[in-house]
């Protein structure tokens, strides 16, 4: 079965950095002044995993970020020469226990952001980035797709409107151990919060740790369809929320459990292909509050001369049996399922937040439509920009190869 592996050329490999900032910085949960952080729980990474086959390279890297804006993800392209700057996908796990990456106002005319830790963070992201590219061994797959099961996420906004179902793309060396594993699961990491001064992975932390301590390898946390609002479901049974380590740690362990049960079963593929496309798109803003943000923020996305629309990058990627499409924000779950039901793969998985993140993704019913929706549809780019992702994305699956059947593994 080895020998299979090396002849189609497939290969992977992955390496982790830390990026813990000493000494602490200013935690942000979103729009808004960033929190004083006093102590750590668990280190923020970043994570890539790069896979290689028949001449393409490319790299999935997660960032345990609120959110990492495309002017920081393209300095990290240009520092990087192994691998075409297109195929290159970066997502934020969306801690909201991390720095900001934004610079969003402080209310006394400056920011919590730190714009040299931001430039170390870029070299440590690249740096990893190199580091798999240049240790890539023959390698096989194996990709599944099931319902996570127990108490891990829930909507805040109506309770069941989520998707449970984790994507977990493993990849294994010739002997069969676990190089790494990838989750790809819906939920807001924010057990903690950026207000009680702890600078954390949240969940995603506990998850990483489980998944190596089980014989998962590194773990990779890359976030899907989590607006409107799929949170973690830190609910006490007697009311109110736990808001510790110990319940990032229950979630993170449970979330990992889950995954590598969904995993366990999935057959082999031998040898896998990889198609990677990119496509620029522009999206109208039509917030008032985010095109204030747009201009202002220093790592955000430059707008087009106008102030009306910003630029930013769909990737379409097939691994072996699987299709994965970016989302650059937080897009609601009711456009993560018609995604993922008129995309092509065996398994569909949607990775959100990932080449930019641009706030909340609505379909045009939902925006402003009722009282629930008022804030993310505020802090969304507008009413227009769901749509047009929406018809982009689906464009760019049917002009794209569908990915391989099983069968053809």
């Amino acid at each position: 079965m080895a020998s299979q592996a090396a002849a189609a050329g497939f290969r992977a490999a992955v390496a982790v950095q830390i990026v813990t900032p000493d000494p602490l910085l200013p935690l942000s949960g979103g729009v808004g002044p960033s929190s004083p952080a006093t102590s750590k729980q668990g280190e923020l990474t970043v994570r890539a995993l790069v896979l290689e086959e028949g001449g393409n390279r490319v790299a999935i890297v997660g960032a345990d970020f609120l959110g990492f804006p495309a002017l920081l993800g393209d300095k990290v392209r240009a520092m990087v020469h192994a691998i075409p700057p297109q195929n290159i996908l970066i997502g934020a796990t969306h801690t909201h226990s991390g720095p900001d990456c934004y610079g969003f106002p402080d209310g006394k005319g400056g920011t919590g952001a730190d714009m040299k830790y931001l430039e170390s963070v870029c070299a440590r992201m690249a740096q990893a980035i190199h580091e798999a590219a240049a240790k890539l061994q023959p390698a096989r797959l194996k990709i599944a797709t099931g319902k996570a099961e127990g108490k891990i996420a829930y909507n805040y906004y109506a309770e069941p409107l989520y998707d449970p179902r984790c994507h977990v793309i493993q990849a294994l060396d010739d002997s069969g151990q676990a190089i790494a594993t990838l989750v790809n699961y819906a939920i807001h990491p924010e057990v903690i919060g950026n207000r009680r001064g702890i600078c954390s992975p949240d969940l995603a932390g506990p998850l990483y740790d489980r998944i190596a301590e089980r014989g998962g390898g590194a773990a990779l946390f890359m976030n899907s369809a989590l607006g409107g609002m799929v949170t973690a479901d830190n609910r006490r049974p007697g009311g109110g929320e736990a808001n510790d380590w110990a319940e990032c740690q229950r979630i993170g362990r449970l979330l990992a459990d889950e995954a590598l049960r969904i995993v366990a079963d999935a057959p082999v593929q031998h040898a896998p292909r990889i198609f990677c496309a990119a496509r620029s798109i522009e999206l109208p803003v039509d917030s008032p509050l985010m095109r204030q943000l747009l201009q202002a923020l220093p790592a955000a996305h430059v707008p087009t001369a106008s102030g009306d629309a910003v630029t930013t990058r769909l990737n379409l990627l097939n691994v072996g049996n699987a299709q994965i499409l970016t989302i650059p924000g937080e897009a609601l779950p009711n456009i993560g399922f018609y995604l993922k039901r008129k995309m092509r793969g065996e398994h569909n998985l949607l990775f959100g937040l990932t080449n930019d993140a641009f706030g909340y993704i609505l379909a045009k019913e939902d925006f402003d439509s009722f009282d629930r929706y008022a804030y993310i549809s505020r802090t969304s780019l507008g009413e227009r920009a769901g749509p047009i992702f929406v018809e982009e994305a689906l464009d760019l699956v049917r002009t794209s190869p569908a990915p391989q059947t099983l069968a053809t593994n």
